[in-house]
């Protein structure tokens, strides 16, 4: 809705300043995505429009894993807890005490929305396998973690995250991922240690998502 209000007013303008109109736009939005979560948060706070569209981009891909990987919902079931998080969140964005913790206290709001839902169906639906908490807490750690490694991975230059992703995420092989990449498949080997190396120290002492400003 805001993009659209956004090239509404850049249609106003001549060709040159609707580019140019159009174009700071893009850069706005590429720009909030190396934002780090305090200042997004921040932002949101001040009623920044865009910064609320990068936030829930930004958890929503995490929002809907818990939904559908920790907890196992229904698609019908993950959409009305997504609705109802982003809602909340957008209502009570003020309670959050550290805005460094956006992340966790999202997360915390996705579980108890469907640890509530699941014991509303068990209500009418009796299942024979109750919530195990412990279950869900290794869930979620797997989940982080793969998230961690995830960002860890967009970090590196282009050539490695692809390699990576190929040889862990795909299970090919080093002629196809050589063939695919038009490297020799001699060398694929070493290409895939030298970028472990460079994934490892990117997620040496890594904060959940950039540091926020000292600005403040």
């Amino acid at each position: 809705m805001h993009a659209v209000r956004w090239h509404l007013a850049c249609d106003r303008n001549g060709l040159d300043k609707q580019n140019a109109c159009i174009s700071g736009f893009m850069a706005q939005m590429t720009s909030l995505a190396l934002v780090a979560d305090a200042d997004l948060v921040a932002r949101c706070r001040q009623g920044d429009q865009e910064a609320w569209s990068e936030l829930v981009n930004r958890f929503s891909r995490y929002v809907y894993a818990i939904t559908s990987r920790v907890y196992s919902l229904s698609s019908s079931d993950a959409e009305d807890v997504f609705q109802e998080v982003f809602a909340r969140t957008y209502e009570h964005l003020d309670e959050l005490r550290d805005d460094t913790a956006v992340r966790p206290w999202i997360a915390t709001l996705t579980r108890r929305l469907c640890v509530d839902l699941l014991r509303a169906t068990s209500r009418t639906q009796p299942t024979e396998e109750p919530i195990d908490p412990a279950d869900t807490d290794d869930a979620m750690g797997r989940l982080d973690d793969a998230l961690m490694v995830r960002e860890g991975m967009r970090a590196l230059p282009e050539k490695c995250e692809e390699i990576l992703d190929r040889f862990f995420s795909r299970d090919e092989s080093y002629k196809t991922i050589g063939e695919a990449l038009d490297l020799p498949a001699g060398t694929i080997a070493s290409r895939i240690s030298r970028c472990l190396t460079r994934l490892r120290r990117e997620l040496e002492g890594r904060k959940p998502r950039f540091e926020p400003s000292r600005d403040k």
